[in-house]
């Protein structure tokens, strides 16, 4: 982040003619981190939900926890040394070792996280083992995914898996603007 970044708040909607819903996220320094206070709300295969989110970051862009709920009844609990090493509800989760990074389905948010801690150059390219989380009923899973710099404000995210592949503007922070066919920046 900037020197003077002291507090951010980003909200998007679903692109229009989807149905992925609204987040709104506050982004706040906090203990030598970044907090990050978010909510969606929005419909994932015809269920609708809504998630409540805290993410604790270090400086070097690093999950370090993650809290989630879900209106209705799901939590999830995250903790990461940092180096790949996770807890889950406070049990070691031997099968994310090495996952450095989270996504959660229903958030662009998250995929800030490996843009601004990879700090790719144009034209660089990283793969990912990374824990990505279900939305609505929080289960987590490995997934590979892969960032390229495209240039300074534009990454290429692909999901290894499915071959699902998505060219994200982002903002001077590293902050998604646009999620082509699922979410547009309002502020």
């Amino acid at each position: 982040m900037p020197t003077n970044f002291i507090f951010r708040t980003i909200r998007w909607s679903a692109w229009e003619g989807c149905e992925a819903g609204i987040e709104h996220v506050d982004i706040s320094p906090a203990d030598g981190g970044i907090d990050f206070a978010g909510v969606v709300i929005g419909q994932e295969d015809d269920a609708n939900f809504a998630l409540a989110y805290r993410l604790r970051v270090d400086v070097e862009w690093r999950v370090r926890e993650a809290r989630l709920k879900t209106t209705s009844g799901h939590r999830l609990h995250l903790e990461s040394n940092g180096k790949g090493t996770w807890h889950e509800n406070g049990v070691e989760q031997p099968a994310l070792q090495g996952c450095i990074d989270i996504d959660i389905q229903a958030s662009p948010v998250t995929n800030t996280l490996p843009i601004r801690r990879l700090s790719l150059q144009h034209g660089g390219m990283s793969e990912l083992r990374l824990c990505y989380i279900a939305v609505p009923d929080l289960t987590v899973s490995v997934a590979h995914q892969r960032y390229t710099a495209l240039d300074n404000a534009l990454y290429r995210f692909e999901s290894v898996q499915s071959g699902f592949t998505a060219d994200l503007p982002v903002d001077v922070d590293g902050f998604v603007l646009d999620y082509p066919d699922l979410f547009k920046r309002l502020s």
